[in-house]
């Protein structure tokens, strides 16, 4: 199959094939990164694209929607059976308004919510001044105890005596240990609040029962459907029967028009993948490997926050630990590590005295490197170039040894071999 885009618009097949040239020739540690199967771009990329369908199967504003309505009802069975629940909407195109739809359905502006702070591992959405969670919402954070970096339970229990929410947010994007979301639920429900759970983070991990699943324990969970879930970019909603109405509309029509019908068919396949024992081993390798990465950069003198990790991602604070007195930041570590080829993102850590663009740590996540096929072996390679670099980022002998061990590993673990070439 020739490269029709080739033809049309050079300049942008360029920057795609330029694209797929980095993702197969870099270290992917972003933890909210993934790459999906080709069975999930293919459906993105189909002739579904063309189709408006505002509404819901079976109810629709447009007509010739027979087909959409088939891919909507697949993913949304497929996902209530994934996660065990009384109702799914899986419009939403990202995460974000998966979360705004949940708050347009239940509250009213000026309402008191409890959030992670996003300092502590939370998330923009979960009540930020400069997002509009919290600009129409009095959002009031909570996190972790300083000592143990793990999350305070005792602390959300005091705020919801205190400030009676009307909701209780829970879920991270930054937070590498298990969530107690019973322990959660049974603090919503003692202080008369509704309980959402924002598992956009760990999906995967929770559909392969590799971390407590929230569904029997909150009333509404949203997620994205990438990360360790592994398919296309986008959103959903998951809820009890009573919400399904308010869900439904929340998002259609109050925050949505037409659904994106190429990435719901991507998401039904994704789903469907997710059901699978292969996708369920392919979990366990992502925190086995996490664990592993942990456990070399600890064992090379580097601090982890809580000291180590319980799902897919870990924080390395750059100032303490044998990084301490070297003046890196999370921003100048994210920079060190591109240059050889090893992407992460900078990150804040708990009670950081850096501000966001800057921070004072670094995270990084195991799904995409585990989907290449990497396992232990290649983790402990891993976390040696990431100590190698960091403690000696001045080195040219490492710089250099570094790049060659990345681009080693890279050719050993092919990504979409067969794809961006003249034909297929």
């Amino acid at each position: 199959m020739t490269h029709e885009l080739a033809k049309v618009d050079p300049e942008i097949h360029r920057a795609i094939q330029s694209e797929l040239a980095r993702q197969r020739d870099n270290l992917e540690l972003i933890a909210s990164e993934n790459f999906t199967s080709r069975a999930v771009l293919e459906a993105q990329g189909s002739v579904l694209t063309n189709k408006y369908a505002e509404g819901l199967p079976g109810r629709r504003y447009y007509g010739g929607c027979e087909f959409v309505d088939v891919v909507e009802e697949l993913a949304i069975e497929r996902l209530r059976q994934l996660f065990g629940a009384e109702h799914a909407n899986v419009q939403p195109h990202a995460g974000a308004p998966a979360n705004t739809a949940v708050y347009l359905a239940v509250l009213n502006p000026g309402d008191t919510v409890l959030g992670m702070d996003l300092t502590h591992g939370g998330h923009l959405t979960h009540g930020h001044p400069l997002n509009i969670s919290g600009r129409y919402f009095n959002f009031i954070p909570y996190g972790v105890a300083r000592q143990s970096e793990l999350l305070d339970y005792e602390a959300v229990e005091a705020l919801a005596r205190r400030f009676k929410p009307k909701l209780i947010v829970a879920g991270a994007s930054a937070y590498p240990r298990y969530i107690d979301f019973a322990r959660l639920g049974d603090i919503a429900e003692a202080h008369g609040a509704l309980f959402m759970v924002d598992m956009a983070h760990i999906a995967g991990l929770v559909a392969a029962k590799e971390h407590p699943n929230p569904v029997p324990h909150a009333d509404f969970v949203t997620t994205t459907t990438h990360k360790t879930l592994r398919g296309p970019r986008g959103g959903a909603i998951l809820c009890r029967a009573k919400f399904a109405k308010a869900i439904d509309q929340a998002v259609f029509p109050g925050l949505q028009g037409g659904p994106l019908m190429h990435v719901i068919a991507a998401k039904a396949v994704a789903f469907r993948e997710a059901a699978t024992e292969e996708f369920r081993q392919y979990q366990r390798r992502v925190k086995l490997n996490a664990a592993r990465l942990a456990a070399v950069l600890t064992e090379r003198g580097l601090r982890l926050v809580s000291g180590g990790t319980d799902n897919h991602l870990l924080l390395i604070d750059v100032t303490a630990g044998r990084l301490a007195g070297r003046g890196l930041t999370g921003a100048l570590a994210e920079d060190i590590l591109a240059g050889v080829n090893i992407t992460v993102n900078l990150n804040t850590i708990p009670f950081d005295a850096k501000p966001p663009k800057v921070a004072s740590g670094i995270r990084i996540g195991t799904p995409a490197v585990t989907t290449r096929g990497m396992g232990e072996r290649e983790m402990t390679v891993i976390g040696n170039l990431i100590a190698d670099v960091l403690l000696d980022p001045e080195s040219e002998t490492v710089t250099t040894r570094t790049r060659a061990k990345v681009a080693e590993l890279c050719r050993a673990f092919p990504l979409y071999p067969g794809l961006g070439g003249a034909s297929e």
